[in-house]
């Protein structure tokens, strides 16, 4: 009798780990710019304004900087994402935003959330930081490639720095 139970305990040990779903991924990302933080919060620090970004072709916004704001991007690639404010913080120049729907023709991720904060940098200047936390497109525990964490990473990633030096190249006039 010991040796079924022993049995039974092993395989309820290893039951979660082959259920296991999607784990978290984060990406963050940051640069610093030779403008000062009050001028770049006045080009980043409104929910509806992304024409800094290369990577959007149009944003309509709608509620403008409060919370439960809608934003959708179209982006140049194509697709459309849907995005709504959670909180949003002149005085700490921050603001928190998540996708409200997924659109797996647009980016890879299933949904994900996401700061954009500017702060003073050392030696002057302002640093930007971009980070977020997302769940890969399929979140099945075998996706295929184009739906899993790496093409999830890859894409945020992507759009996150492309934006920073979207941004970085309209303040500095290059």
């Amino acid at each position: 009798m010991k040796p079924k139970i022993a049995l039974l305990a092993l395989l309820l040990s290893i039951a979660p780990a082959l259920a296991h779903g999607p784990t978290p991924i984060k990406v963050d990302e940051k640069i610093t710019v030779a403008a000062d933080p009050k001028a770049v919060w006045a080009l980043v620090g409104h929910f509806g304004a992304l024409d800094w970004h290369p990577d959007v072709a149009s944003v309509k916004a709608t509620g403008g900087d409060a919370n439960g704001a809608v934003r959708e991007i179209t982006l140049r690639k194509g697709g459309v994402v849907t995005e709504s404010l959670d909180e949003f913080d002149p005085q700490q120049m921050k603001l928190s935003y998540r996708m409200s729907d997924a659109n797996l023709d647009a980016l890879p991720i299933s949904s994900y959330s996401a700061t954009l904060a500017v702060k003073p940098a050392a030696g002057g200047g302002s640093e930007v930081q971009w980070y977020g936390r997302l769940y890969r497109g399929d979140t099945s525990n075998e996706p295929p490639d184009n739906l899993n964490d790496d093409a999830a990473r890859e894409a945020m990633t992507t759009f996150l720095k492309d934006g920073l030096q979207g941004l970085a190249k309209k303040l500095q006039g290059k």
